[in-house]
């Protein structure tokens, strides 16, 4: 994914899904070439990803 399109889906309203390879996360932050996301499911084990590995 690239950061403009990390961008938008951060600033949405809606709930728009994300991957990090395969796992749903929440984005929280973007820096430069990664993300800070948490998995859906484990919403305190926050973590820094390459944006890259990011899908909708």
């Amino acid at each position: 994914m690239d950061k403009q399109r990390a961008q938008e889906i951060m600033d949405s309203l809606a709930m728009i899904q994300v991957h990090y390879h395969g796992i749903p996360v929440y984005i929280e932050g973007i820096n430069n070439e990664t993300a800070t996301v948490f998995p859906l499911d484990e919403m305190h084990n926050s973590q820094t990803v390459e944006l890259q590995g990011l899908s909708e």
